[in-house]
């Protein structure tokens, strides 16, 4: 019997105390209201129940708290008989379908997310509960395949696209207990940064409702920092795991390639693309990490293979509570800012972000080494060495083509983007016009042509001059702002500034960690969140989550959107709700089915 087990068994013997203590219900506050102690102004959107969530005999205390809830805040509801699982399950949800009208963050939900829990709830009741995810709920990213719910990518040439079996990262959270609330939007295929899509519509930032959350898995980022999920997943081509934590004050953690298999996963590029987990806080990405290496080598992934063996099953949690920051010698990436831009407010906010925090962790005994070489430009990089355009296509028709995919889908990636507008269709798909070039380019091009074998040889060349400088300066990590400049405007051409391109480049690890806010505007009632990424050697992460927890503890930087710190009306669901996103908010300068 696990020590999981034991616990569980040992609260439950004692729940009907637990249930009475009242110092304990405290912890989860009294009745639903705002942070600042006013009732909540937002309304139900159609398809809640109406119904309020009232206390009764076998549930005396109030619905359980789901802002800013962790896996640990989770379990200690359910082990110590404050909450049933249903209870938890139904608090995010009723967050979700309250405040998704805020952000437009979530694509579906779960239609069996409530009996899963009240499936965990008997578990619980017989002492079984076992996982280190029990009963946690989280969001992915739609281009995670699923087999109960569709897997999009975000485009409505997918909509009825449904596999046949989960994705292997998937098939471990659910193996650890994690219930799955449903999918989160995208930019549309995870091609860029904006986090717009033909399904789903445009993701709004909770921080600053004129600007885009990042991306591409900017639907995951604003979920997450909305407190509609304990924590999220995302995948990563360029960008896109560390931009939207960047842009609401998260940590995530980009894994060193082929440390988690890809398999089932709408792909981009074998040489960029990897999927991680992004929350709230440092421990919850580190345990979020540690079950998704749990699916271990993987035949239909190669890179799995390059993994060492003293390399898996790691607990990436295990050790945060020794991490410290004093002795540590940290490069500073100075190509990687924009010091010409001192006095533009989209720039001058992250300079002085990471300007602060240079000199904070000189303070507690970290060495900054500055790192100049004319080598790290970032615009530089990508223009040189990015394959993108060259693996998209292949790996697309092959994913589009595997027998696990059942519904109805395009057989192939030019099939897809014929879906245009026309007379009698608004078009199937959304491509920013700044892409048009690099999609049409990507639907002739393949690994055959002269041009990507070239950028591989670079890129092999760019992987080694990172790891001298490493080695050269004594380096523990390598630091930089994730984006130059703040999170870009909704209808921006693109998501311009970000850094993201030298680990996704070299296949790194690396760690987002959110350093500072701007100065409050009317748009921006606390700031525009604004994140650091530390860039370590591979197979480091462990080092790198370390370092997150410690900076973490150090600057208690995270903070909520200001109208996520209201708490939801809890009801008492007889299904899950159904949540609908508004695909009519994509900006006109973005339009469907061009091409």
């Amino acid at each position: 019997m696990s020590s999981l087990t034991l616990l569980a068994g040992l609260l439950l013997s004692n729940g009907a105390s637990a249930r009475a203590d009242s110092s304990l219900v405290n912890v989860l506050g009294t009745r639903p209201r705002a942070m600042d102690g006013s009732q909540p102004s937002s309304s139900i959107l159609p398809g809640a129940s109406t119904t309020p969530y009232t206390t009764s005999a076998s549930s005396p205390n109030p619905p359980f708290d789901a802002r800013e809830a962790t896996i640990e805040t989770v379990h200690h509801a359910i082990y110590s008989g404050l909450s049933t699982c249903r209870e938890v399950v139904s608090a995010f949800l009723a967050r979700i379908e309250t405040y998704n009208n805020h952000t437009n963050a979530v694509l579906t939900l779960n239609p069996n997310a409530l009996d899963i829990a009240d499936s965990m709830d008997r578990t619980l009741a017989a002492g079984n509960a076992t996982g280190s995810l029990f009963c946690v709920p989280i969001l992915l990213k739609d281009n995670y395949d699923t087999a109960d719910m569709p897997t999009t990518g975000g485009a409505i040439a997918l909509k009825d696209s449904q596999p046949t079996e989960d994705a292997p990262s998937v098939a471990a959270f659910r193996r650890e207990g994690a219930i799955i609330l449903g999918k989160a939007n995208l930019h549309e295929l995870a091609l860029e940064g904006i986090s717009v899509s033909s399904l789903g519509g445009q993701t709004i930032n909770p921080y600053d409702s004129t600007r885009t959350p990042g991306g591409s898995s900017g639907g995951t980022g604003a979920a997450v920092a909305a407190s509609f999920c304990v924590f999220g997943t995302g995948t990563d081509t360029v960008n896109s795991l560390r931009s939207p934590a960047s842009a609401n004050s998260l940590f995530s953690m980009r894994p060193t390639r082929g440390l988690i298999t890809r398999t089932g996963i709408i792909p981009i590029s074998t040489t960029h693309d990897v999927i991680g987990p992004i929350a709230r806080t440092i421990k919850d990405v580190a345990v979020a990490l540690t079950v998704m290496c749990k699916t271990g080598y993987d035949a239909a992934d190669n890179a799995t293979a390059l993994v060492p063996s003293a390399n898996r099953a790691i607990d990436y949690a295990g050790n945060l509570p020794y991490a410290s920051l004093s002795g540590l010698r940290l490069g500073v990436l100075n190509g990687f800012f924009n010091r010409t831009g001192t006095s533009d407010p989209e720039v001058a906010p992250v300079n002085e972000a990471m300007d602060a925090w240079m000199a904070r962790l000189t303070a507690v005994g970290a060495t900054i080494v500055p790192i100049n070489e004319t080598l790290y430009n970032a615009t530089a990089i990508q223009a040189a060495y990015d394959v993108q355009r060259f693996e998209y296509r292949e790996l697309m028709d092959a994913y589009l083509q595997r027998p696990s995919l059942g519904g109805e889908q395009p057989d192939t990636l030019n099939e897809l983007y014929a879906l245009k507008a026309s007379n009698v269709s608004k078009g199937e798909f959304l491509v920013l016009p700044s892409q048009y070039e690099y999609v049409n380019t990507a639907l002739v091009s393949s690994t055959s042509n002269a041009t990507y074998q070239e950028r591989r040889f670079g890129i092999q060349n760019l992987t080694v001059a990172l790891q001298n400088t490493f080695a050269a300066n004594n380096l523990d990590a390598v630091i930089y702002p994730e984006q130059k400049n703040l999170v870009v405007k909704i209808g921006s051409p693109s998501q311009s500034g970000r850094n993201g391109i030298l680990a996704a480049l070299t296949g790194s690890p690396v760690v987002t960690v959110p350093i500072g806010f701007s100065n409050a505007t009317a748009d921006a009632p606390i700031g525009v969140p604004i994140g650091v990424e530390i860039l370590g050697r591979p197979f480091e992460e462990q080092k790198l989550l370390g370092i997150g927890y410690a900076m973490e503890k150090l600057g208690k930087v995270r903070r909520a959107p200001a109208w996520a710190k209201e708490e939801a009306e809890v009801s008492e669901y007889s299904a899950v709700p159904v949540v609908t996103p508004d695909s009519g908010n994509v900006p006109s300068v973005y339009p469907l089915g061009t091409l």
